[in-house]
């Protein structure tokens, strides 16, 4: 039976080995891989103008018959444009085309034809600058909704809707629906064949909504019955099992109390490593709630139990700090700990992988460094992974599968609104650490325009004269279009050559060498440097606790759980720190959300907040599912068919755990596709 998921491309008609290559670059690999590759927005060349009408610097649609054949006008050496003057009943218009001999085929004088481009208006000269068009007959690219592609060098829009339409035809037929028919009625959804149809050339705008939200519910639907079953296959993989649980001697070696929450969370890690299945399990909780202390207690109960322990960060200087932090606390043990990022000397590494090998070190703490080739283990049962958002779902994967039956415990400092991170997570079980520590103290929070800029500077110089450190927070990092957004290169040479000549200050930006980003987040640290200029790099940082002033410039552009873990990156010492939010306009929106900051340092209630004004967005670009990518979904836009999908997988799965029935056969095949894809 003809498939089209796996039927090659090159059974089309018109796609031989080299436009097969072409497609390649887009994905497009299979007849399905071709109908699924969907438009990135649509133009609606309905409305036919009449050229009477016609507005300056619009985008119109109008017929016309060709007056007179194509002229050709050489301007110089590789530019030639040729005019063709056309006319309706209302007036006369000159289609104008580029380098384009072949129009003197394609336009006959006396024929009509509609004509959609860019006009042009001169005096009481109207011109319609390189429109596509086509018989007015037809209504492929005219007097239709049209639907705009992202392509590739050798593949037009032309060739795809041309390509895509016969494919269709041909194929219509084979198509099987993935969404049982009960799932279908449920949620008001159409047929499959249906949505391909009107995704690509749709008869009204209503049924471009209606197959969008098919094509939707079935990409989130697939997704996260595709993530429910990844977790249920964890909790019967086997792992290992930590007898040896008992925490008091650790515990009571600390010169403080865990708090009722990390008791709680501990107890959650305690239950899962004494099973006899593998740990999957997300720690989030509010900056500064104490998450490095949980995974500190978990290396020393994974050691204790004889294993080996490994601790993947971002950044070398993060990575660095939890080193620093931890080894002390855990060589009390007899814990042998060791660092291992891109800078370790080859000296070093060798022995490093000596140690890990025959089971000499018991804990590593390093980057990207630890899932290199060469990084071998004696007997890895944790995996932990610190600000995991940071790293794909394969990178977590590829430290786990060091070892077998390995541990996996993933921590993140973006609180998430429940609702959301049963979605985003559906793979891990959640702890959440929802109570900071006592003694915690509330960072001072003020949202000041403009005219307070010159009292914030002196309040910053203040601050460095008493020994104190601070970050200046920037939006963009090279200077843009929009003169009022700060950039981070142009407003470090202004601070540290109008503002502050005589105090040492650094930069740090995305756009730099990964060295070069250490060494100025280092010299930060170190306190060679007072004033650290940044973009949001910063908000997953390390613990400087001489850092009492954070300043974010335009902060009416972050999201409000952007500006609050940029905020955690003061107040982590003993000395009072403030967070400037310094905005250069006000909205009435703007004014909620500043207000909201500045009354509240409860991580979780702003990220509710956040949810409820600006709609899940800022939240959903935390996770990177390895190499997924939404073919049309759209997390930010589209969550109420998240919800939906989400309750119609759960409802799937608990009716059907294995999709082993019949009728979920191509849910079945799907899934299985989605999590090889994840985990390649």
């Amino acid at each position: 039976m003809i498939n089209p998921h796996e039927t090659d491309i090159r059974l089309l008609k018109g796609i031989g080995d080299a436009k097969a290559k072409q497609l390649l670059r887009l994905g497009v690999l299979t007849v399905w891989d071709l109908l699924t590759y969907f438009p990135v927005r649509f133009e609606n060349r309905t409305h036919i103008s009449k050229i009477f009408d016609l507005s300056h610097d619009t985008i119109s649609c109008i017929n016309g018959i060709v007056i007179s054949a194509p002229e050709e006008h050489y301007v110089r050496k590789g530019l030639t444009y040729y005019k063709v003057p056309v006319r309706d009943d209302t007036g006369i218009a000159t289609c104008i085309f580029f380098n384009n001999k072949y129009i003197k085929d394609y336009l006959k004088k006396g024929y009509e034809y509609s004509f959609y481009g860019k006009v042009s208006i001169r005096g009481n000269k109207k011109e319609i600058l390189s429109p596509e068009f086509e018989p007015s007959s037809q209504s492929q690219c005219t007097k239709c909704i049209v639907p705009i592609y992202p392509l590739t060098n050798g593949i037009t829009q032309k060739f795809l809707r041309k390509t895509i339409s016969e494919a269709y035809s041909a194929y219509s037929p084979y198509f099987k629906d993935f969404l049982p028919p009960k799932i279908l009625q449920e949620y008001s959804l159409c047929s499959i064949d249906y949505s391909i149809k009107n995704i690509h050339f749709p008869s009204d705008l209503k049924a471009l909504e209606i197959a969008k939200k098919r094509l939707v519910f079935e990409e989130f639907f697939i997704l996260q019955t595709t993530l429910r079953k990844i977790k249920s296959a964890g909790k019967s993989i086997s792992g290992f099992t930590f007898r040896d649980t008992d925490l008091s001697p650790f515990l009571s070696s600390l010169p403080f109390k865990l708090t009722n929450a990390q008791t709680r969370v501990m107890e959650e890690i305690t239950k899962d490593i004494s099973s006899p299945y593998v740990m999957n399990r997300l720690v989030q909780g509010d900056v500064g709630s104490g998450k490095t202390m949980i995974a500190a207690a978990s290396i020393y109960m994974c050691t204790k139990n004889g294993y080996q322990a490994a601790m993947m960060a971002p950044t070398e200087v993060l990575a660095r700090q939890h080193y620093n932090d931890l080894s002390p606390i855990l060589s009390k043990f007899g814990i042998n700990s060791a660092l291992l990022t891109g800078n370790t000397s080859l000296k070093q590494r060798k022995d490093i992988y000596a140690k890990l090998k025959s089971g000499d070190i018991h804990a590593v703490f390093g980057t990207h460094a630890l899932i290199t080739d060469k990084v071998e283990f004696s007997k890895l049962a944790l995996a932990i992974t610190d600000e995991q958002h940071r790293f794909g779902v394969r990178q977590r994967m590829q430290l786990s599968e060091k070892g077998v039956g390995v541990h996996t415990l993933v921590m993140t400092a973006t609180p998430i609104p429940r609702t959301l991170a049963l979605i985003l997570y559906g793979d891990l079980d959640i702890s959440v650490i929802d109570e900071l520590p006592p003694g915690r103290q509330k960072i001072d929070t003020y949202c000041v325009g403009e005219d307070m800029r010159q009292r914030m500077y002196s309040f910053i110089r203040k601050e460095i004269e008493k020994g104190n450190r601070c970050y200046v927070v920037c939006p963009s990092v090279e200077e843009s279009e929009d003169s009022s957004l700060k950039s981070v290169e142009q407003h470090h040479t202004f601070l540290s050559q109008k503002v502050f000549p005589d105090i040492p200050m650094g930069i740090v930006h995305g756009k730099m060498r990964a060295n070069d980003k250490e060494k100025s987040m280092t010299d930060f640290v170190d306190g060679n440097t007072k004033i650290l200029v940044s973009t949001t790099v910063i908000e997953v940082g390390v613990n400087v606790p001489q850092a009492t002033l954070m300043i974010i410039e335009n902060a009416e552009r972050f999201g409000l759980s952007q500006l609050h873990q940029l905020r955690g990156r003061v107040g982590r010492g003993t000395q009072k720190s403030y967070c400037i939010l310094l905005c250069s306009s006000f909205s009435e929106e703007t004014k909620e959300r500043m207000k909201i900051m500045t009354q509240s340092n409860d991580g979780f209630k702003i990220s509710e907040t956040d949810l409820k004004l600006r709609g899940p967005g800022d939240f959903f670009g935390t996770r990177q599912h390895g190499e997924l990518h939404f073919k049309i979904a759209d997390l930010a836009n589209d969550f109420s068919v998240l919800k939906d999908s989400g309750v119609a997988a759960e409802k799937l799965l608990k009716a059907d755990p294995y999709l082993s029935s019949e009728e979920n056969f191509y849910i079945r095949e799907a899934t299985n596709r989605l999590s090889e894809k994840l985990t390649l």
